[in-house]
């Protein structure tokens, strides 16, 4: 009879755990991240009689969670490309409405401002016209301001972003660390998987995926090491690696992501943090956020050095010549937290309409400099300075450089931020009759107006200025700089100056430009304007007349500069909403196929309470019957 009693008895434990592990299920269906449970069942080894081969009832092998680790890895992909498409979007689009606002966008501003212009151009003495300008200007300005203050408030948030995210992918890997340790001592110690546990770890990786993208390899013994970029670790083993947020080594402002290894933190390339809130963040940044910060201080610049360089031609109401009527700040250039010299470095923006919307790092080895240009990695060495390059200057202010010192130069970033009106007497505003120019040629060859420099009003032309053409160029009869592709050559009294097509002359305060091929013996000729009464208003068609010029790099104007700014960023936000959707149904197919093989479903999971019942119940008849028997036995035995 035990033969019997003791298969009833497995069968009703078999049951039994059937019924727990089913229950288990039921319980944790709306779990995040738990995977289904189901018994391994076996028939107990059979006993040999003689005449054959009894079984010997069932036993419990193990409880298996359904898990696929190949869904799980795509998974955990799916999760990190989402949540960077998604993040990296979501602060696009933010630009995006900013920019294209119809009422509080640059856009409207800037018609606003060069239509008082036009104004003022065909009623130069009417004061309260003047007045209008003026306050248009100061719009102009106060526009500029407001959106580059947006665009630092949102750079802020980035920071902001970065902290929390970081501090979030710490936390995980520390927790994964932590369950690696303990579900390598469990299996160790029991043989058995701790279902429950590899659950919550599992969970734990999409969350980490969620800020990073994230690499998983199994262990032997239980464990995971997870890495991320080109192979960095930070869990191996019960051990995890801690990423921290850093200030940048050359703007404190800007927070960066490093890793930390031996107590020493490294910061990332964007190349090592891709995917996730972190990659998608980085990416924002390095993409757009500082690409349109440097394009709209470009056009600040641009607009502003442009407009001063026609408004010192010309004559205010008194008859004096114009002053600038907006103030720019020089570029920002940051030195290296690293550096070991003491040198401060300047820099100034001496040709506005060469300015790009790229920064700068300046680096020297001990003898010769060299600038790279960062949104191309082209580099440009210099055996001294001071030195030009793309519009700008850089010159050493006070203190020496050491050998591996470098400094960023920022020519745009911030300039929108701080751009001024320098007038506040509408006066001022100098409309009148302009430097004009004439040439003698035999040739194709054409000066362009000329535009004064911060220099001019100081010391103006008190008679005409000739030049004559003797190739390669003309002898200088003052101090002359030649600019030509953003390198600045500088000629002194008597020196021969060499003169190429579209090269920027600049001389006694006033640049211009020689297009086409001259002759020997043609006479360029600069002749300084006169002031015709307040109702001259010869500069200021001039001034109009800027907002169509193609006064950019790229030959653009104004508002083409703006007009492709505005549909970059449009562009780019269609393409990250569309990416953004193809990502989250991707990520949802994915979840589905997950969910399909390793979700629990309650239908399926009541039917196998009926089998178990109807299970327990039959073990329960059989332990029963045996009884009964065993009863029998001991009643014959009387």
């Amino acid at each position: 009879m035990s033969g019997i009693l003791n298969i009833g008895k497995s069968a009703l434990a078999a049951a039994q755990v059937g019924l727990n592990t089913t229950g288990h299920n039921i319980a944790n269906a709306n779990t995040p991240g738990y995977s289904r449970q189901v018994i391994v069942q076996a028939a107990s080894q059979s006993q040999n009689f003689g005449f054959g081969f009894i079984g010997q009832g069932t036993e419990i092998t193990g409880v298996a969670r359904v898990f696929n680790d190949i869904l799980a890895a795509q998974m955990s992909r799916s999760i990190a490309t989402s949540a960077s498409a998604e993040v990296y979007g979501q602060q696009l689009g933010t630009i995006n409405n900013m920019l294209s606002d119809p009422q509080a966008g640059l856009n409207p501003a800037m018609n606003a401002f060069f239509g008082a212009v036009q104004d003022l151009a065909a009623n130069p003495s009417d004061i309260a016209t003047r007045q209008t300008t003026l306050s248009a200007a100061q719009s102009l300005a106060s526009r500029f301001q407001s959106t580059s203050d947006r665009l630092t408030q949102i750079q802020d948030g980035v920071n902001t972003q970065l902290t929390t995210s970081v501090t979030l992918a710490n936390t995980y890997s520390k927790q994964i660390a932590n369950l690696n340790d303990v579900i390598e001592k469990s299996i160790n110690a029991t043989g058995n998987q701790p279902n429950d546990l590899l659950d919550q770890r599992d969970q734990l990786v999409n969350e980490l995926s969620k800020q990073i993208k994230t690499t998983v390899i199994p262990q032997g013994q239980g464990s995971y090491n997870i890495y991320i970029g080109n192979g960095l670790p930070v869990v191996v083993g019960n051990q995890s690696f801690q990423l921290a947020p850093i200030p940048s080594a050359t703007d404190p402002s800007r927070i960066e992501v490093a890793y930390v290894s031996k107590g020493e933190p490294k910061v990332l390339g964007i190349n090592s943090l891709q995917g996730g809130a972190i990659g998608g963040l980085l990416q924002f940044r390095a993409e757009s956020l500082d690409l349109v910060q440097n394009q709209i201080g470009q056009l600040a610049v641009a607009m502003a050095e442009t407009f001063n360089a026609q408004h010192r031609a010309g004559f205010d109401q008194t008859g004096a010549l114009g002053g600038a009527l907006f103030s720019i700040p020089n570029p920002i250039v940051n030195a290296n937290t690293s550096n070991t010299g003491d040198a401060v470095i300047n820099s100034a923006i001496v040709d506005a309409s060469a300015v790009t919307t790229s920064d700068y790092r300046l680096q020297f080895d001990g003898t010769n400099y060299a600038v790279t240009r960062l949104s191309d990695s082209s580099v440009t060495s210099f055996g001294s300075l001071p030195l030009t390059i793309d519009g700008i200057s850089i010159s050493l202010g006070s203190g020496t450089l050491a050998a591996g010192d470098s400094y960023v130069v920022k020519p745009t970033q911030q300039a929108a931020g701080r751009m001024q009106v320098a007038i506040t007497d509408p006066a001022k505003l100098a409309v009148g009759g302009p430097v004009v120019t004439s040439s003698t040629t035999s040739s194709s060859a054409t000066i362009s107006a000329p535009t004064a420099t911060s220099t001019y009003a100081a010391s103006p032309l008190g008679a005409p200025l000739s030049f004559t053409f003797n190739p390669p160029g003309f002898v200088a009869s003052s101090n002359v700089s030649v600019t030509l592709n953003g390198v600045t050559t500088n000629y002194n009294p008597g020196d021969q100056v060499t003169i190429s097509n579209g090269a920027i002359i600049t001389t006694q305060g006033l640049k211009f430009s020689i297009s086409g091929t001259p002759t020997a013996g043609d006479t360029f000729t600069i002749t300084p304007g006169t002031f015709a009464g307040p109702g001259d208003n010869r500069n200021g068609l001039l001034l109009a007349s800027l907002q169509s010029e193609k006064l950019l790099v790229g030959n653009k104007s104004f508002s083409d500069a703006f007009g492709q700014m505005v549909n970059n960023v449009g562009n780019k936000t269609r393409e990250l909403n569309i990416l953004s959707l193809a990502e989250s149904q991707v990520l949802e197919q994915t979840t589905a196929a997950m969910q399909s093989e390793s979700g629990v479903n309650l239908d399926e999971e009541a039917t196998n309470l009926i089998r178990y019942q109807q299970a327990y119940q039959a073990a329960g008849k059989m332990m029963q019957i045996a009884s009964q028997l065993f009863d029998v036995l001991l009643q014959l035995g009387r």
